[in-house]
């Protein structure tokens, strides 16, 4: 295992086009619930203990060799917005892309012919990170990681936050994303003997409903 391949695959400018999506910070920029430094943190903890939380135990599991498809179906069950759905497997399938360029497997080769419009992400980064050589940890913590990354970075941009700022969040925000990222693992090491069941399935009906309201707005900043 190489773990310089975790930079490569952690590194904000690998080209999955995760930059163009906000995480659902803007929408809840535009609702006032995030305006500085201490609301950002507040909305990012939230999405790293529910949306995080999932998408780090999906990814562990398709880097521990769970079937993906399976995986994909469950998923789907725990992402009730359409929108947020459309957005997660069109950020799989550019993530697909960018993927079998990188490290090239049959794996990922057979998810592209059997989900050509897409397989959630969380998935295809856990695949990706098996086609790379690395573990269900370094998976759960990219995926972990990515859940709290994206809004502080979109957040800067809308609101102008110092990005001093919103690196701090990242920080004080680190102890509890190790603490998601075994949870996610141990739930994923439960799914041979448990099925996918084992996996959580914490919710955030708050950044649903706003992902439906975001997807039909005539003009934002980011895809999602």
């Amino acid at each position: 295992m190489s773990r310089a391949a975790l930079l490569v695959l952690a590194d904000g400018r690998f080209p999955a086009r995760g930059h163009a999506h906000s995480g659902g910070a803007e929408a809840a920029v535009r609702a006032g619930r995030i305006t500085g430094a201490a609301s950002l943190e507040d909305f990012a903890r939230g999405r790293l203990h529910t949306a995080g939380l999932v998408s780090a135990s999906l990814a562990a599991a398709a880097a521990l060799g769970v079937d993906p498809p399976v995986l994909d179906a469950a998923a789907d069950a725990r992402t009730p917005s359409p929108a947020l759905r459309a957005v997660a497997r069109r950020l799989g399938r550019q993530l697909l892309r960018a993927a079998r360029a990188t490290w090239p497997s049959p794996e990922l080769d057979a998810v592209a012919g059997g989900f050509p419009k897409g397989m959630h992400q969380p998935v295809v980064l856990g695949l990706l990170a098996r086609a790379a050589g690395l573990g269900a940890v370094d998976a759960a913590y990219c995926a972990a990681y990515e859940s709290v990354g994206g809004p502080a970075t979109a957040t800067v941009r809308l609101l102008s936050l110092d990005p001093f700022d919103a690196t701090a969040v990242l920080a004080r925000l680190a102890p509890e994303l190790d603490r998601v990222a075994d949870r996610a693992v141990e739930a994923a090491r439960r799914v041979p003997g448990e099925g996918v069941d084992a996996l959580p399935a914490a919710s955030a009906p708050l950044l649903e409903i706003d992902a439906e309201a975001h997807a039909a707005w005539p003009a934002r900043l980011f895809a999602s």
